[in-house]
């Protein structure tokens, strides 16, 4: 007489989750949670949170180690090590380091002595990929990779990696991880093409294309009339807004660039990153652009609805091993888009198939203000786009779609030890 079918256990490891405020922490809650909604038990060991003010947060201080029981499973959150200095990359990388080295000890330690089906170890930071293989091994489980960037290709083409040493080693720890995970996610055909291409003979069988989502209910249109536009005082105007990190990768002189070609239009930055304070001092002139420091996760509706058109720029070259899943929430958030980025990538066929709405050439400032008083002329076909926007990703991009597709991918790499035990059993 055959039971109930034994739930699926799961182990994941990941830099961020909820409370913590990352946008890759966002989606991994999410993917938990609709991998819990499929019967999964699923025991997630990530970081105490730290990336709004990259420091571990009051409340969460004066320990190592913290771990709790949920109805799903459990999730352990250990320090990640984080440096003042975000520019300072041996800093960092020392810090990915120390946090994947108890990431691993404790993700080897989840779940008991209960069998594991699969491990889940996402990247950034590139450092999980081993880890997670480590901790798949030693619980006899398959390691599925998850890509959200590219990594070290985008430093490397900003300049933010240069020392050859440094290079080659970030590109064998790149290739080693990939060659070592059972299945390899990636969020576009894009970064599928790069992923493949340093992988063995062979290699592509095991690279997936999983999209990420976002959550239409949490981010729902709003009146632009916000709270938020009114504490930072930009008035009934037009709003230009770019959301996110203030990187190295992303092409915001071009805001800058737009704010000296159209004054009456309020241009704001809000998040923090590692190039902020430069951008800033270049802007100190402009009156009409406003920096914001990175908003609570409640409001992030009301943060997108502030904005009557959003910017998501790209320096060149980096379309095809990054996907700014801001696109994703922006649209979602009914809002157009305006992207620079390289064409025939994943944002630009994106905003092609919904007419969310449009594209320019990175790093070309003529261009981008050209398509900026397109937008700011007819306010009406604007606020179309965003509504096409919002359509699409209510279609194509709903957590409960990805969810599944992990949740198979995970069942099919599961499937032969299953049918192993069977035959032993028999």
């Amino acid at each position: 007489m055959s039971g109930d079918p034994v739930p699926m256990t799961l182990v994941v490891l990941c830099p961020h989750f909820e409370p913590d405020s990352a946008p890759t922490g966002t989606v991994m809650t999410r993917i938990v949670a609709e991998l819990a909604a499929r019967g999964a038990v699923v025991h997630v060991v990530t970081s105490l949170p730290w990336y709004r003010a990259h420091a571990v947060e009051p409340g969460w201080r004066g320990r190592l180690v913290r771990r709790e029981e949920t109805p799903w499973g459990s999730i352990t959150r250990v320090h990640p090590f984080p440096g003042s200095d975000k520019r300072n990359l041996v800093r960092r990388a020392l810090g990915f380091a120390g946090f994947s080295v108890l990431a691993g000890w404790y993700g080897i330690r989840a779940a008991g002595r209960r069998r594991v089906d699969g491990v889940f170890a996402m990247s950034p930071p590139l450092t999980l990929g081993l880890t997670g293989r480590l901790v798949a091994t030693i619980r006899r489980a398959p390691l599925v990779f998850n890509i959200q960037d590219v990594f070290p290709d985008a430093a490397i083409r900003t300049g933010a990696i240069s020392n050859p040493t440094v290079i080659r080693i970030a590109l064998w720890l790149e290739r080693a991880s990939y060659r070592a995970a059972d299945a390899v996610t990636v969020l576009s055909d894009d970064l599928r093409d790069n992923v493949v291409a340093k992988l063995s003979a062979g290699g592509a069988a095991k690279v997936h294309v999983i999209p990420n989502f976002v959550d239409t209910d949490a981010i729902r249109p709003q009146d632009r009339s916000t709270p938020h536009r009114a504490e930072l005082g930009l008035g009934d105007g037009p709003v230009v807004l770019y959301a996110g990190n203030v990187g190295f990768s992303q092409s915001l002189h071009l805001v800058l660039a737009a704010a000296r070609e159209l004054p009456d239009v309020q241009f704001l930055i809000g998040g923090d990153g590692a190039a902020k304070s430069a951008l800033q001092a270049d802007a100190a002139m402009l009156e009409n652009v406003r920096f914001a420091d990175y908003i609570e996760a409640s409001r992030l509706s009301e943060l997108l609805a502030t904005g009557d058109i959003h910017v998501v720029p790209l320096k060149a070259g980096l379309g095809h091993v990054s996907v700014p899943s801001k696109a994703y929430s922006i649209m979602a958030a009914a809002r157009p888009v305006l992207a620079a980025i390289d064409a025939d990538t994943a944002v630009p066929r994106m905003l092609a198939e919904s007419g969310g709405g449009l594209v320019v050439a990175p790093d070309d400032p003529g261009a981008f203000v050209d398509a900026l008083r397109v937008l700011l002329a007819d306010a009406e076909e604007a606020a179309a786009m965003g509504r096409r926007g919002r359509a699409w990703v209510e279609r194509e991009a709903s957590p409960s779609a990805v969810g599944q597709a992990y949740h198979q991918l995970f069942s099919d790499l599961e499937r032969p030890r299953r049918d192993r035990s069977a035959r032993t059993a028999v």
